[in-house]
């Protein structure tokens, strides 16, 4: 009984230490794999507010040209009531 009560003193705390490590060798990859796919998540987020960005400027420029537009049919119907008044 003595010698199996000294395997088990001795081979219990190896055991615990052996499974620390794993379980923290498993965290460490669940981690590096939550972190890959959050990586990739932000890139999404990245490429979908560029391409919001190229749509405003566009939308941005469009809004401007119709505004000069608009400036300069106004200019002209103040000139014609000058000419008028």
């Amino acid at each position: 009984m003595t010698n199996i009560l000294y395997l088990l003193t001795i081979c219990l705390p190896l055991a615990t230490i052996l499974l620390i490590f794993a379980m923290r060798y498993v965290s460490a990859i669940q981690q590096a794999k939550a972190r890959l796919a959050n990586d990739g998540a932000y890139q999404q987020i990245a490429a979908k507010a560029a391409a919001a960005e190229a749509q405003t400027a566009a939308a941005l420029s469009s809004i401007q040209a119709a505004l000069a537009d608009a400036g300069s049919r106004l200019s002209s119907i103040e000139k014609i009531l000058k000419e008028v008044g």
